[in-house]
């Protein structure tokens, strides 16, 4: 007979109720509704409690996801969530957003032998929203202050994990945004459908209250010289992401009506809390009425499809050059996606923007084929002979990934090296860049990424910025 927790043979998996397309399309609030404590518990459950646990490898973060599995099918919630913090410090949010399906629940034991995985996320999840709800989350709370500060250029998940670290630590933490709300990609680049805003404020607000320091809408670089940032502090961390959009080279990719895919995004949010948006509001980066053809197959790509249909498009393909298999964005937001209306048009690349007077009004496509497989099992495409096709299109969003900004000379610092991908070069497997006292993590060293691979590399960064600074008070002494 099944333990108490091993019912998988019993239980079925049954996830977090949805809201239906057709009621979930008219606003921007989260689709999934949270467990019930006897439904958490219930799922929780469910697990193998495996003594080689593959979704605890599968996970970035690496997180004790059998133990607090236990404990949450045991009924102790909050014991459950001080194992779930333990290793992350933003679990509810990675909860939300993460990919598990290509993460923890896809590496679950039970996923791998037909029995189903264990809903993961879902409960990562609901232990978070009850965490805060009951006043489980404790405020960032130093022992002891250590006299020292860290600069962190960048407000968004690698550069927020590290603040986390660090303050707990006992270090003074400023950190230094672009924008006028922190939080990067969380805040600005991620849809309130998938992650509402709320849900991130209370993240910032614990380190507000932690005395976590923020000077946002500082350009670090421009509005402040990279090298007045590194005088302030004993240490630096570089968490900025990569926010340069890869653009289309097609003919009449210049067009009015082509539009970058965060520019687009970040206009939504920015009309989600009520800001003045003209370039929304003038309709170009509005997809209300219109026609909308998105182009990529990345998790960018399925926020914008989905954004288009709640803004009122009146109608949304996505363009992807290979086939659902080998879609680089979680197969649980293609299945959203469709179910919400859009048309995925597999295996078809675009060739030209079609328009008149400068203004777009289709997209050329040709048909691809697979064609051979790399030696790291990404398949190559090849265009099909006569395979040309036209969509009618006033809106064309590129959501064809990003890349990174030219660091050295943004920061004044030729001597910032960087890799051959312009990501900053990091010396090993550490966080050190080849600047003393300067650090980097995120996407601005690994390209773009998950933000559970961000968290990750801001608490790494952390605490390789801990025994750094600890090593030269050591030598002082």
């Amino acid at each position: 007979m099944a333990s108490a927790n091993q019912t998988f043979v019993v239980t079925p998996r049954v996830g977090p109720a949805k809201t239906p397309a057709g009621e979930r399309v008219r606003d921007f609030d989260e689709i999934l509704a949270r467990f019930t404590p006897p439904a958490g518990a219930v799922q929780s459950s469910r697990c193998a409690q495996c003594g080689v646990p593959f979704c605890q490898s599968g996970c970035p973060l690496e997180n004790n996801i059998p133990d607090w599995l236990r404990l949450a099918a045991e009924g102790r919630f909050e014991e459950a969530w001080r194992q779930s913090e333990a290793t992350s410090t933003l679990p509810e949010i990675c909860g939300r957003i993460c990919p598990q399906d290509r993460l923890c629940e896809g590496a679950c034991t039970l996923e791998q032998s037909g029995w189903e995985t264990v809903t993961i996320g879902s409960v990562e999840r609901f232990l978070g929203d009850m965490a805060f709800e009951n006043g489980w989350v404790a405020p960032v709370a130093p022992l002891t202050e250590r006299g020292r500060s860290v600069g962190i250029v960048g407000a968004g998940p690698a550069g927020l994990a590290a603040a986390d670290r660090l303050r707990s630590a006992g270090y003074a933490v400023t950190i230094y945004d672009r924008h006028d709300r922190a939080g990067g990609l969380l805040t600005y680049g991620i849809p309130g459908f998938k992650l509402e805003k709320p849900v991130v404020q209370r993240r910032l607000d614990r380190l507000v209250d932690g005395g976590v320091t923020f000077r946002l809408g500082v350009d670090v670089g421009d509005d402040l010289p990279f090298a007045e940032v590194r005088a302030a502090h004993d240490a630096v961390l570089i968490a900025t992401g990569v926010y340069q959009a890869r653009r289309l080279t097609a003919p009449g990719c210049g067009s009015d009506g082509v539009v970058a895919a965060l520019d687009y995004l970040i206009a939504s949010n920015r009309k989600s809390f009520g800001d003045a948006v003209p370039a929304y509001d003038s309709g170009a980066l509005n997809a209300e009425g219109k026609r909308v053809v998105v182009i990529g197959g990345g998790d960018t790509a399925m926020d914008c499809v989905r954004t288009a249909v709640r803004q009122g498009a009146s109608s949304v393909t996505c363009l992807y050059r290979r086939d659902r298999d080998n879609m680089p964005g979680s197969a649980r937001e293609v299945a959203n996606a469709e179910e919400e209306g859009v048309v995925f048009e597999w295996l078809a690349a675009p060739r030209a923007v079609l328009g008149e007077a400068g203004r777009a009004s289709g997209v050329r496509a040709q048909r691809m084929a697979l064609s051979a497989r790399s030696a790291e099992g990404r398949w190559s495409v090849e265009p099909v002979p006569g395979g040309e096709f036209d969509l009618p299109a006033d809106l064309v969003i590129e959501a064809l990934g990003f890349e990174p900004e030219d660091m050295p000379g943004l920061f004044a610092e030729p001597d910032l090296a960087l890799t051959d991908w312009r990501t900053i070069r990091t010396a090993g497997h550490t966080k050190a860049t080849t600047l003393e006292g300067v650090f980097a993590a995120g996407d601005i060293v690994r390209g773009a990424s998950l933000v559970v691979w961000a968290v990750r590399d801001g608490q790494d960064a952390a605490a390789e910025i801990d025994a750094w600074l600890t090593a030269r008070e050591q030598v002082a002494a």
